[in-house]
């Protein structure tokens, strides 16, 4: 029987934080630290994600909800960590930035198929990884592959729901767009009070959930680096601004003012 050390390989664990500045700099653990464990949350999510897409095909609607659930639970974990980050100051930070060089959050490809898997498709994002790796790959099979909204969809036109043709022949390598014709239909399970609701309502959880992660994403950005450009070269602060208040999930928002 493996010891709970061998079991979560916690020595080649705690290998892996490798500080790059001289002494090195006391805050540098802190910030590797912070993000190899958001590394491991998005890890988590797209697993969730993996999972939730099967249950949703296969019209489990309890355990969806369930999974949705944890995922959403996850998110708050996330964003609640960015506290731990506005713990350093920028000097504190700028004591090692140069060490990252090139290295961005922006190179995060777990992150890039986390957007990919709820629907954020931009095919421009595979150009920053090299042709035949890992990254490259898992992005393009995400890019190619139907999204959570899709597989939503065909949920709701199993249960019976006259979903519109065009929205479930939709191009999935594309962005979620706004459906008037599926809004209506959206209207409809609200008004009639169909279970079906309690999905819609945990879907606009998660989509918030997003927005608040990018909210308090870009104030940490600048809190603690200004307007300066970001590492790798990265537009910083003002390309996470731009992906602010934009949903992943328009039809859910824009039937509020029907309802």
């Amino acid at each position: 029987m493996p010891t709970y050390s061998e079991y979560l390989a916690v020595d080649e664990l705690l290998t892996l934080q490798r500080p790059r500045s001289d002494r090195p700099e006391h805050d540098e653990m802190l910030f590797i630290v912070i993000h190899q464990v958001y590394e491991l949350w998005f890890k988590q999510i797209l697993h969730e994600l993996n999972y939730l897409e099967g249950l949703l095909v296969h019209d489990d609607r309890p355990r969806a909800l369930h999974t949705l659930k944890r995922i959403l639970t996850i998110l708050k974990v996330m964003v609640s960590q960015l506290d731990i980050l506005e713990t350093m100051t920028p000097i504190e930070f700028l004591s090692f930035r140069d060490r990252l060089e090139s290295g961005s959050g922006f190179q995060s490809y777990q992150f890039r198929a986390l957007e990919f898997a709820l629907g954020w498709k931009e095919p421009k994002a595979l150009d920053r990884y090299p042709a035949g790796s890992e990254a490259r790959c898992e992005l393009e099979r995400r890019l190619t592959a139907p999204t959570l909204w899709d597989a939503f969809l065909r949920h709701l036109a199993a249960s019976g729901i006259a979903v519109p043709a065009e929205d479930l022949a939709r191009d999935v390598t594309a962005r979620v767009t706004p459906s008037p014709a599926l809004q209506q239909v959206l209207i409809e399970i609200y008004r009639n009070r169909s279970p079906l609701t309690d999905l819609c309502e945990r879907l606009v959880d998660l989509d918030e959930g997003i927005m608040e992660w990018r909210y308090r994403h870009v104030k940490m950005v600048q809190r603690t680096i200004g307007t300066r450009r970001g590492t790798g070269g990265s537009a910083g602060a003002e390309y996470l601004l731009a992906t602010i208040n934009q949903p992943l999930f328009p039809d859910l928002w824009a039937i509020r003012t029907e309802l």
